[in-house]
């Protein structure tokens, strides 16, 4: 079987599942992402494994998400498979200057750079928190801010000043734990002590 073939045949399956099931009939988008987030882990966790057979079945579910909901967006007439493929294909060309173009990248430094810098262009981004989904892990959330101030030329340039960030966040820490501990009897957590703690993680990460 050709890989168009055995597309087709599985957005024939989602749409019949769609039509023909009465669970699959009464999804929608919400209701459907908590599945995709979590095929996603299972695509990370299989390919963390290093367990090929177990990553090409999780791609397989992870797939049929993307079928799914495309399908969704076309009952809608917000878009459909063909749409997002489309547009993932002209986004891709679009941020490989390099290979496409006539940009010189010659290291993957400066491939991520240029890519930063076009999807900033493109997203019209204010700041780097414009545009960072909400609803993303607090770890993944921090990496992502990170990268995209790494990218804005705020990094630490060694091992020792990340270091040294880290014992400043520490220290300011355990100087809120103390003023808590001064104020006994409170029940409610405390602001400035959950700020801090975000801090030191943010600068763990």
């Amino acid at each position: 079987m050709t890989l168009s073939a055995a597309l087709l045949e599985l957005q024939e399956l989602t749409e019949r599942l769609r039509r023909d099931c009465p669970w699959d009939r009464e999804q929608t988008v919400r209701t459907i992402v908590p599945h995709t987030v979590e095929e996603a882990y299972e695509v990370a966790d299989a390919a963390e494994q290093g367990d090929d057979a177990k990553l090409l079945d999780e791609l397989g579910d992870l797939l049929f998400q993307v079928y799914f909901l495309s399908l969704l967006l076309a009952e809608r007439g917000q878009g459909d498979l063909e749409r997002a493929a489309r547009g993932i294909h002209s986004k891709l060309v679009a941020r490989h200057p390099h290979v496409f173009g006539d940009v010189e990248a010659r290291t993957a430094g400066r491939v991520r750079e240029n890519w930063e810098r076009i999807k900033r262009e493109d997203e019209g981004r204010e700041g780097i928190f414009h545009d960072v989904p909400g609803n993303l892990p607090a770890l993944i959330y921090a990496r992502k801010i990170q990268r995209r101030a790494a990218a804005a030329g705020f990094e630490y340039p060694d091992t020792a000043g990340a270091l040294a960030d880290l014992e400043e966040e520490l220290g300011e820490l355990k100087e809120a734990l103390t003023r808590v501990g001064e104020r006994s009897g409170e029940t409610e957590p405390d602001r400035a002590v959950a700020g801090e703690v975000g801090d030191l993680l943010f600068a763990a990460v």
